[in-house]
């Protein structure tokens, strides 16, 4: 039986790990923001060196895109040296890392899926901050799986699944950005990978892409949502420009994912069939 520790329990991720870990036998430690501040070094060191954790799975994040380009202070603070405090602990405590970070510290410019490898160049300050925290866990700790992700939903917290299904049962049309393209991801899919690298205890680190297989826009992504609820609201493409944010968003943000399937064994499910089963599980 092994120790987990799961940082931003209450989050999206932190909160499939709780679904699972009823059915699972190992121990995990679940901590909120109110159980622990990593943005407090001498709190993160004291509570890591007085837990004896095999692992530590760093789900705590500043995840409001557009609230981060004012917001600055907090999102470095929680993304960048929240992620080094966190690395420090592991490494002090032989702990080993799984930290989750995003297809945002990309540009979108490509059209071709983005690598591990690819040059990295984020276009907000959200994007920023991961990258930043990425960077200080590489120059931390040795023993760490830096996975991003991209889209991520799930039947719990705030996201763009449940806010379609509300949106769509209010109204008769809806506009939806038809030109920024990427792959939708269930937190439940990723979580289940995550929990193979720690059951297998996989030691092949390093950095690594995960989303569910296939490609969406945010129309796409939104008119799946509504056939498969069997609602009746129109969907209408509209271009970025069209709907104004304060960060700006990756136009291409598909990843390469041939690293984690090959190297884990990692079997993808298609975005539309994860979907189907999350909606199954989405109460509004």
């Amino acid at each position: 039986m092994k120790s987990i520790i799961v940082t931003g329990a209450n989050g999206q991720l932190g909160q499939c790990f709780r679904a699972i870990a009823k059915h699972n036998a190992d121990n995990f430690i679940f901590l909120t923001l109110k159980d622990l501040d990593i943005t407090n070094k001498k709190e993160v060191e004291s509570f890591f060196s007085d837990t004896n954790a095999d692992w530590c799975i760093n789900c705590a994040a500043y995840t409001q895109v557009d609230k981060a380009e004012e917001d600055l202070g907090l999102a470095y603070n929680v993304n960048a040296n929240g992620a080094k405090y966190v690395a420090e602990a592991c490494l002090k405590n032989n702990m080993k890392l799984i930290h989750v970070s995003t297809d945002f510290v990309f540009n979108g410019s490509s059209n071709i899926a983005y690598t591990e490898s690819e040059k990295t160049d984020p276009l907000s300050e959200y994007g920023k901050s991961k990258l930043k925290g990425e960077k200080y866990i590489i120059e931390t700790i040795s023993n760490y799986f830096i996975i991003r992700t991209s889209w991520l939903y799930s039947e719990h917290g705030h996201n763009f699944v449940k806010t379609m299904l509300r949106l769509g049962a209010e109204r008769e049309n809806l506009k939806v950005v038809g030109d920024q393209i990427g792959s939708p991801t269930y937190a439940g899919d990723l979580a289940k990978v995550i929990l193979k690298i720690i059951k297998e205890d996989i030691r092949l680190y390093g950095t690594y892409h995960y989303s569910n297989e296939g490609v969406a826009s945010w129309y796409d992504f939104a008119k799946a949502i509504f056939d498969l609820k069997d609602l009746d609201c129109k969907v209408l493409p509209i271009k970025t420009e069209a709907y104004p944010t304060p960060a700006k968003r990756p136009p291409f943000s598909i990843m390469d994912k041939s690293r984690i399937k090959e190297k884990l064994r990692v079997e993808i499910p298609y975005w539309r069939y994860s979907l189907s089963q999350a909606i199954q599980k989405i109460k509004i």
